[in-house]
This record gives structure tokens, sequence and C-alpha cells, in this order.
């Protein structure tokens, strides 16, 4: 706004003053004519109150912009409209009065005489409804079919009438045996019956059928939308794990605080997510060494670099960042991905590892006792250290010796091996000799000729 004026853009793209928004000092009395507007850059010419009733005809045309003129003449017409309604609501009222006054009084002359008036001015005070009413519905909606059908019922009576088909029709209906046909419609009457009951019985089976589908489509809903809600806890765990590992000063620093809130989050989440859950937990930290007993300063606590890029690996008296310990006791993880994973000196008792993928994963020292390795691959797996006729599973007492291989051996007693997948001539020959009786007849290949150390 510039100079108290208001300016408008026209459809065209046209600036305009708008009069209504002009101040008192550039206001004129010509601002509302229609030859001010045509100038000041509309391009349209007001329309008459012919231009209105025929939009209300035909429809709006584009071109049509009502007038002040236009819109009063337009009144008159529409006030037209309203019903045409007699004042008889008085004389209404006093002959319902004269009609109860007969019906008390008990005399018939008034009772009649009131109940004709009451009857004719109703009718009179509400005909411009009534009116209406058939006009819409009897006349103009319903005249052409009701009109239809006479027709069709006349023109069949001729038919039947002048070709003589109608004296057979009626001494048809003369021999017939009513009372077979009457035996017929209750046979009938039983079918239909019957055949009802048999479309309910197939709707509510249909209504069991279309509810079992959304039912199941619910669940699957459900379960996709579990599996978003556990992969975004994982994410966060994972951010959240990789938070208290990196610093400024390097990674995998040993302040023991950090690493007993690390535990802690896998604990965690270890016992509220699925197999796939675990499995995704268990090869992030796998792959990020915080698994892996790690070589130490003696003073720092720092992690020792092996020169090659990576960190030096200490079995004996190495520290983990994430220790295990017993949270993977009674896990499910079969059908999980637990490659390359270092499980090693970790609680995997009655642990439900069916088809499991297993390759080259690291299990020594580790308690498998009546885990269930039915399918499992293990190409791989590492069971123990050292030679194989020397190597023996872990002890509570005695430390592992990596070198010769005793008390660095996983836990495999009671394990049901059937089905097991590659597994190699020195995995069997350990696990034939540390199984015990009742799982030497699970192992592929037989256990005859090999010694059962166990002693059970």
């Amino acid at each position: 706004m510039q100079n108290g004026s208001a300016k408008t853009t026209s459809p065209d793209g046209s600036e305009g003053h708008n009069p209504d928004l002009d101040s008192p000092d550039t206001y004129s009395p010509d601002a509302y004519s229609p030859d001010a507007y045509n100038a000041d850059g509309f391009g349209h010419a007001w329309a008459d109150i012919s231009d209105i009733r025929h939009a209300k005809t035909f429809g709006y045309q584009g071109g049509m912009i009502l007038s002040p003129e236009s819109m009063l003449d337009e009144m008159p017409f529409q006030s037209q409209t309203k019903l045409d309604r007699p004042k008889l609501t008085p004389l209404v009222l006093i002959a319902i009065a004269l009609t109860l006054a007969g019906m008390l009084l008990r005399l018939p002359w008034l009772g009649w005489t009131g109940a004709g008036m009451t009857l004719l001015l109703s009718v009179r005070l509400v005909w411009p409804e009534l009116r209406e009413i058939i006009q819409e519905l009897l006349l103009d909606t319903w005249a052409a079919p009701w009109v239809a059908s006479l027709g069709v019922g006349v023109a069949i009576a001729a038919l039947v009438q002048f070709s003589g088909f109608g004296q057979g029709t009626l001494q048809f209906f003369r021999v017939v045996n009513w009372d077979a046909v009457g035996a017929l419609a209750e046979t009938l009457g039983a079918v239909g019956q019957i055949s009802i009951a048999v479309l309910a019985v197939y709707i509510a089976w249909r209504q069991y059928v279309i509810s079992k589908a959304l039912t199941e489509q619910q669940n699957r809903l459900t379960i996709q939308q579990n599996m978003i809600t556990q992969q975004q806890t994982i994410d966060a765990y994972f951010q959240g794990v990789s938070d208290l590992v990196l610093d400024d000063e390097g990674l995998l620093e040993d302040w023991p605080q950090e690493r007993a809130i690390a535990e802690g989050r896998t604990a965690a989440i270890l016992s509220s997510v699925n197999a796939d859950g675990k499995a995704k937990v268990i090869r992030f930290l796998a792959r990020s060494k915080l698994l892996t007993p790690l070589k130490r300063d003696g003073h720092l606590g720092r992690a020792i670099l092996d020169g090659r890029g990576g960190y030096e690996e200490d079995r004996l008296h190495g520290v983990r960042v994430i220790d295990l310990g017993v949270m993977l006791a009674k896990a499910n993880l079969c059908n999980t991905d637990l490659r390359w994973t270092d499980l090693s000196e970790s609680n995997l008792i009655y642990a439900d590892l069916r088809n499991a993928d297993l390759v080259k994963s690291n299990l020594s020292r580790s308690i498998l006792f009546g885990a269930n390795l039915r399918g499992a691959d293990v190409m791989g797996v590492r069971f123990h250290y050292g030679p194989t006729d020397t190597a023996s599973p872990r002890s509570r007492t005695e430390p592992p010796n990596y070198i010769t291989g005793e008390y660095t051996g996983a836990v495999v007693e009671e394990i049901d091996f059937t089905g097991v997948q590659r597994m190699s001539e020195e995995q069997r020959q350990y696990c034939c000799a540390w199984c015990g009786e009742k799982s030497r007849g699970t192992i592929s290949g037989g256990c005859g000729e090999i010694k059962n150390q166990l002693g059970r």
C-alpha cells in the first residue's frame, strides 16, 4: 500500500484500486460505477437481472460479475419462492376447540361440525407443503413409472383378451388340482427354509474366513512393526556402545565404569530381542573386537597395537571390553548367522543352535553343555587350541595351556550333533572324546574307534 491507496490484482494480472480500501482523500462518487470498474482493468461487465436468471437456468458463465443494482433487483425475485400460506391458524384452533367440546358434552351435531371444519381448515393450511411433496415425489419422480406400469398392465390385458389366450388360461386353472399345488408349495417352502439356513451358514463361514484373513494381516503388520521397533532399539544400542568405547584418547580405553555400562546394556538388549536380533548384536561386538581378550598396558590399561593395524590378543591374561558371561545361557539362536564370531569362554548351556551358521566361529572354553547343534554348519569352528590328542575341556581350577591345548576346549557334553554339517575329522575326534556316551551316537560317522575320555 502506497499513498493511502490499496491496489488489487485482476485475473488477467493487471493492477487496480480497490475503492473499499481507498482512503477518504482518494474516494470519488463514481468509484462504484460499472464504467469505473471496467476502466480500472477488470475487463468484465456487470451482470444484470437477466444474467442472474440465465445462470440459475443454464449455469454460471465465467464472465459474469453481479452488480449492486442487479443484486437488489434479484431480492424480490428470490422472495417470490416463499410458500403462499393462508392465515388460518386461529380458525383451526377454534375448530379443534369445538370438536373437543362436542366430544366432551356428547353433542354429535357439534362434534360433526367441529370435525368437518377442523379437517377442511387443516388441509387448507398444510396444502402448500402437500402440493410440493406431491409435485416432487408423485408427479416429477414417479409419474412416468406409474403411467408406464398402467400402460403395461392394460396392454397385457388386451393381448390376453384378443389373442384367446385368456380362455385357455382360465380353463387350465379350473382343472388344476389345488391340493397337489398346496403340497408342492409346502415342499418348496421347506426347501426355501433349508436354502435360507444353508445360505446363513455360508455367510457365517465367509465372515469367519474374512475375519481370519484380517486377523492374519493384522498379525503380520504387528510383526513388521515389532521388527522395525527392534531394529531401532538395536541401532540405538550400537550407537550407545560406540559412544562409550570411542573417545578422543583412542579406541577401547580401559575405564571399568564404561565397560560395566556396556555389559549392562548388552545384557538388557540380548534379553529383549529375538534370535536374529541376538545374532546382530553378537556379530557387531565380535567384529568390533569388543568380545576378544586384548593385551593391555600393565600400567595404563590401554589396549596394545599389534603393529599390523589392529590390537594384539592375549588369550591368557587379556581383558575383554564386554564379557558375555551367562548372557547367552539357554538362548534361542537357531537359524542365525554367527560366522566369524568370538564366543570363547561364553556360557551357552542348553542354547538352541539348530541350523545356525557357525563357520569360523571361536567356541574355545565355551560351555555348550546340553546345547542343540542339530543341522548347524561347523566348518572351521574352533573347539580348542593345540593338538587334538592333548586338548581337553576347560577346568574351573586349572589354567588353560594354549600351546598343548589342555583346558582350552569347549564343554561339549550332552550336545545333539544330529545332522551337523561339514564337521572335520579333527572336530569329530575331539567331540567324540569329550561329549559323553549320550552324544557320541548323534555324531555323523560314529565314534567307535575313539576312546571316551569323559568316562560317562
